[in-house]
């Protein structure tokens, strides 16, 4: 397996070093106030309200204004399924996959993002959802779970969380595929992590069968981010979710799984 380049990243509020133009402030220090530059009042990225007020302000560093080289690479290999996209953003890979035909849900937990979102999705807006990834049951049980800059945004105490709610999500074969980023960083967001590490969290329920470099990041992931696709490992008992009357969604067997409103 080939490690990722090791080179510095860029935090989402980093400062940039541009000759002639003014730093980003960095959101964990004192507000800076350059011209043409936003100050920030909030700090803790496991808020609704840190993103909110960057998607007021227009910063979102992390948002490509479209669907990425290897997003569609992986569609164009893969067979039609149920796709979800969690910490969605702005989702425009969520109306490229509407209008391909693929059955689609995006979610965040930011009422400025999904705002953005609806916007951009226009008829297609109700297919996205304000909700928590860690308690959503989606109307459908994904066969691929989007992951696009939502790892790297969650606090580090979160990792644990995740891991365990994309094994609940994901039936025995069901995919969760997209962008990681490597290289541990002191701060964030995005927060880093070693490869050896993600492997670590994700090896009790997944197998890596894809490891790929991407060609067009975003200046703020440039050189530190793979293409990773991991599959749901095959178990007896879902890893007892199955003994505990619950579908691979998370919904109780027997119960309506339709989405929050």
């Amino acid at each position: 397996m080939t490690e990722p380049t090791k080179t510095e990243p860029r935090a989402m509020t980093e400062p940039t070093t541009t000759p002639g133009k003014a730093p980003h402030p960095v959101a964990g220090t004192p507000l800076q106030t350059p011209v043409g530059v936003p100050s920030f009042e909030t700090r803790d990225p496991g808020t609704a309200a840190f993103w909110n007020e960057r998607f007021q302000k227009g910063f979102t560093p992390w948002d490509q204004a479209g669907v990425p080289n290897a997003f569609r690479a992986f569609v164009a290999r893969n067979e039609p399924r149920p796709v979800l996209i969690p910490g969605c953003g702005s989702a425009y890979e969520a109306l490229w996959l509407a209008l391909a035909g693929w059955d689609v849900r995006a979610i965040d937990f930011s009422a400025d993002a999904v705002a953005a979102a609806r916007e951009q999705l226009g008829t297609f807006a109700p297919l996205v959802e304000q909700a928590d990834f860690f308690s959503y049951r989606p109307p459908f049980a994904p066969g691929w779970i989007y992951e696009r800059a939502f790892f790297c945004a969650l606090p580090l105490a979160s990792r644990l969380d995740y891991a365990e709610r994309m094994a609940a999500l994901l039936a025995p074969g069901a995919l969760l595929a997209g962008f990681f980023f490597f290289g541990a960083t002191p701060k964030g967001p995005p927060f880093g992590i070693e490869q050896s590490d993600l492997e670590a969290l994700f090896a009790p329920h997944f197998d890596l069968i894809e490891d790929e470099p991407v060609n067009n990041s975003l200046p703020v992931f440039a050189g530190r981010e793979r293409w990773l696709t991991w599959r749901r490992r095959e178990s007896a008992s879902a890893d007892g979710h199955a003994a505990r009357g619950e579908t691979a969604s998370g919904a109780t067997s027997g119960a309506t799984s339709g989405p929050r409103p």
